[in-house]
């Protein structure tokens, strides 16, 4: 039988173990960092306490566009005349009955900190965060025209080195006359530059 001495330094070893596995489940996925950074990982890890990270991955995403749409809304936000604790009033009347108590204690916080204005950005890192949750990966091919689906496809399967295993791959295309033919490929912050621009750029130099 384990001595009570025992007994109570192996139960602490077992409570500190599960809540390291707490702390560990909700740290954010990815290493991102400056101020909206802050607050964007901070956002993370009480809306995976609460258990509602698409939830607020979704209002943060309204509350963007309705920033970027309306300009009655984008006043307020950027309005330095508006004091800190009136402003923190009236997001909480705007909010409360319609986010999940998450966003509202964001959008509170960034109105006392007189840092509304930060709410797109913050919001991009916070997206940020939820596709590396996901695993999701970004990879956009730039044309000189329209690819086909059958071209698109051989250039995914060409690219599918590039992408870690098991991710999920979001597959975007963008027409750029410019790069005159060839391919950029963006994976992530990686930057791809097989364009007949490029080359002829590089030749040019090389003349030079």
């Amino acid at each position: 039988m384990l001595s009570s001495t025992t007994a109570f330094k192996t139960t602490l070893t077992a409570l500190s173990r599960r809540g390291l596995a707490t702390a560990t489940s909700h740290k954010p996925p990815l290493d991102i960092y400056g101020l909206n950074a802050r607050y964007a990982n901070a956002t993370y890890i009480a809306a995976s306490k609460a258990n509602v990270l698409d939830n607020v991955e979704s209002e943060l995403l309204a509350i963007k566009q309705t920033a970027e749409s309306s300009s009655a809304f984008r006043s307020f936000l950027e309005n330095p005349l508006i004091s800190r604790s009136d402003k923190t009033k009236q997001v909480e009347d705007m909010l409360k009955a319609k986010t999940t108590p998450v966003t509202l204690n964001l959008m509170t916080t960034l109105a006392g900190n007189a840092r509304l204005v930060n709410i797109s950005a913050i919001t991009d890192n916070f997206v940020q965060l939820m596709k590396a949750k996901r695993g999701e990966v970004e990879a956009t091919i730039i044309s000189a025209e329209p690819l086909t689906k059958t071209q698109t496809d051989a250039v995914a399967t060409a690219m599918k080195s590039q992408f870690p295993e098991g991710a999920k791959v979001i597959l975007k295309s963008e027409v750029n006359p410019a790069i005159l033919g060839g391919l950029q490929i963006q994976i992530g912050d990686k930057f791809l530059d097989l364009s007949v621009g490029s080359r002829i750029e590089e030749v040019g130099r090389t003349v030079v």
